[in-house]
């Protein structure tokens, strides 16, 4: 089968890569940007939209609140990437905030931010393609009509483009993120200047909608309440900052200053999106409403459900551009592509969390490797997996999604900031020297305020997103917490159960004798060879042994085996039930009662052959013997094989393959310095 799936894979994700050419995958800032920040950044995409739906709720009057709730997302963000610079710092091996509350807080902390984060890395897939089949459907109907088909094929497509690499796929993400940011500032520019400069009116596709609130005429504490809910959803635009302090072994060297750097300039272009669509969708008269089809009215009437609710991204660009112009267009693909590949923050942060933490044994050791292309191919391929059945589930609704998506991010957030603070305490606690303290007080204020601040938004989203499906993250990081748990429980039990003794134990002792059973059906080549090389053993006995299910084939075989002359003993096996593992266990199992202290060598012949469907017709009674025998204490298991010539044509193949070369694979030089072939003539 791998001979069958080795050619697609290559195709698909290319040649392998030596171990030592990890090196080359490293990544320069500049690709960086995109592959680790590429979440927050496209995240101004839906979390304006995000606000305006909850505040819709209370009608077109609540809107005014949303700059009130912008500054408040600009100061968390600021605070958190501030704190996730120290981190950074202190922390450049890329455990991140698993590593930090581990570290500090001790396991069962540094299991719930792994569980928060692997919930969070699934969600920024779902959220972020689903985001994106939205916006890309306002263009084309195909994809939102086949929402959630649309989506699957194109996770299915970034997966195989990261099982290529990071570096790779890091150089096609570049160029659509820069895209949409060069777009988004220059439509912020260019609102700014119709309407500041040139006094135009800016008009968006839906400023004479009208909205009918659900609850009309809110105030107290259930204003208070939505405002608070308004502002959970608009921290979606958060979401991503902790993949930088994830990533920190992908950056080139200084690591650290490079990853800092990196977070700095995506907050500060983050901070500078969200809040101009957010000013701009206030100018224009934006109007967005939970449930379109019934709260959003049109001359006098509902919209229906016909009607598609765009993005707030792509209303403004219509009011500031002017509908299907070409700067709408291009920043319209621009916006899609960019939610797309958003998801490669997921991608570069799932495997890499899942690595560190099948190291540390909490998740199967497959994880932990690399595959082909340097990837963590396993861990790839998981997410993605996951990713498919939510979207599944959810139907591609990234709104339905959102409320899932903010809960591992502020769990993460806060533990990893409390376990900063004692970072900084316990160095603090032997550091003398004044200039390093006065940097240590000032990190830990730093990431001292950042855990306070993220906590409080912890609370408010729980309170505000609880019954709206935050539930459902919870159970996933409960989940995955008791998965992990028992999974370095078993670990643990093996490597205990497995560890050499210092004194000698009955695994150090010789066994008395050596009782050795060759497995015979027919005397043939197998058979022969099988009988010759347990001949070659230094066995105390060794005797043939076959079970007889049908007489006559039996009795021909003892004729045979005596006219041969082979010089050892056939012991026969009466099978009353036709059957042949049962009676050879119970024999083996016979002798172990008899002898504890000797050991029972099982030598079985198979037949070795070049297609897998010659698989299903050979071998099988030995697959099962092996499999029954393997949980008999103190039994060893040998297969003698032989290879039948369809295994040597199939060596042929595979040999012809591993010298082929792909059209311009190989560099042949210039044409004047190949070396020309004689040519026989004199």
């Amino acid at each position: 089968m791998s001979k069958l799936t080795d050619l697609p894979k290559r195709i698909l994700i290319g040649r392998a890569l030596r171990s030592d050419r990890l090196g080359e995958t490293l990544l320069p800032k500049r690709i960086a940007l995109p592959v680790f920040a590429s979440d927050p950044l496209s995240s101004v995409a839906y979390a304006p939209g995000e606000v305006l739906l909850v505040l819709s709720i209370a009608g077109v009057s609540a809107y005014h609140f949303s700059p009130w709730i912008a500054a408040a997302v600009v100061v968390l963000m600021f605070t958190v990437v501030a704190s996730y610079r120290q981190n950074v710092r202190a922390y450049p091996s890329g455990g991140g905030d698993y590593e930090v509350a581990t570290t500090n807080l001790g396991p069962k902390a540094g299991l719930t931010v792994a569980s928060a984060l692997l919930v969070d890395y699934v969600l920024t897939v779902a959220v972020s393609i689903s985001a994106g089949v939205e916006n890309l459907g306002s263009a084309i109907p195909f994809v939102v009509e086949h929402k959630t088909f649309s989506a699957t094929a194109i996770i299915v497509l970034l997966t195989l483009m990261n099982l290529r690499g990071v570096k790779e796929s890091g150089k096609l993400f570049a160029i659509p993120t820069y895209v949409f940011v060069g777009g988004v500032f220059l439509m912020l520019a260019w609102g700014a200047f119709k309407g500041l400069v040139l006094g135009d009116t800016l008009h968006a596709p839906t400023a004479d909608y009208e909205i009918k609130p659900e609850h009309p005429g809110l105030a107290g504490f259930a204003l208070v309440f939505l405002l608070l809910r308004a502002f959970s959803s608009g921290c979606a635009a958060l979401t991503g900052v902790e993949a930088i302090s994830n990533g920190v072994p992908a950056f080139r060297k200084p690591k650290s200053r490079n990853a800092a750097n990196t977070l700095a300039l995506m907050g500060a272009l983050a901070v500078t999106m969200f809040c101009g669509i957010i000013a701009l969708a206030m100018a224009s008269d934006v109007k967005m409403a939970e449930y379109p089809a019934k709260d959003l009215y049109r001359d006098g009437a509902p919209v229906g459900p016909d009607y598609v609710q765009h993005p707030v991204i792509s209303q403004v660009a219509a009011a500031v551009f002017g509908d299907g112009t070409f700067f709408f267009v291009l920043l319209a693909a621009a916006t899609a592509l960019v939610l797309f590949l958003a998801a490669n923050t997921a991608y570069n942060g799932f495997p890499l969390l899942g690595s560190i933490l099948a190291q540390d044994r909490y998740l199967p050791r497959q994880l932990h490797t690399r595959g082909d292309r340097l990837a963590f191919s396993n861990g790839i391929v998981l997410l993605a997996g996951a990713a498919v059945l939510l979207v599944w589930i959810y139907g591609a609704d990234s709104t339905r999604l959102i409320q899932l998506y903010i809960v591992g991010v502020f769990v993460s957030f806060t533990l990893s900031q409390t376990g900063m603070v004692r970072h900084w305490n316990r160095h603090l606690a032997a550091e003398r020297n004044k200039a390093k303290r006065r940097r240590m007080i000032r990190s830990r204020a730093i990431n001292a305020f950042g855990a306070f601040f993220t906590g409080l938004v912890l609370v408010v989203v729980l309170v505000t997103k609880f019954t709206h499906g935050a539930w459902v993250a919870l159970l996933g990081m409960v989940i995955f917490f008791g998965t992990m748990t028992a999974i370095r429980g078993h670990y643990d039990r093996v490597a205990e159960e497995i560890s050499a003794p210092e004194e000698p134990a009955d695994d150090t002792v010789r066994p008395s004798r050596v009782h050795s059973i060759v497995l015979v059906s027919k005397v043939h080549r197998p058979t022969l060879r099988a009988v010759s090389y347990a001949q070659l053993m230094r066995s105390d006995r060794l005797e043939a042994l076959s079970v007889n299910v049908d007489p006559a084939e039996t009795r021909a075989l003892q004729a045979e085996w005596e006219r041969r002359g082979i010089n050892v003993p056939l012991k026969i096996l009466d099978s009353p039930y036709r059957e042949v593992t049962r009676p050879v266990i119970e024999y083996v199992r016979s002798l172990r009662r008899e002898s504890p202290r000797d050991a029972v060598s099982v030598i079985i012949p198979e037949y070795v052959v070049g297609h897998w469907y010659e698989h299903l017709l050979h071998n099988q009674s030995a697959l099962r013997l092996k499999g029954r025998l393997l949980f008999t204490p103190g039994v060893m298991v040998t297969s003698v094989p032989y290879q039948l010539e369809s295994s040597e044509a199939a060596k042929r193949r595979a040999r012809k393959r591993q010298d082929w070369s792909a059209p311009g694979a190989v560099r042949r030089g210039p044409v004047d310095r190949r070396t020309k072939e004689p040519s026989g003539k004199g």
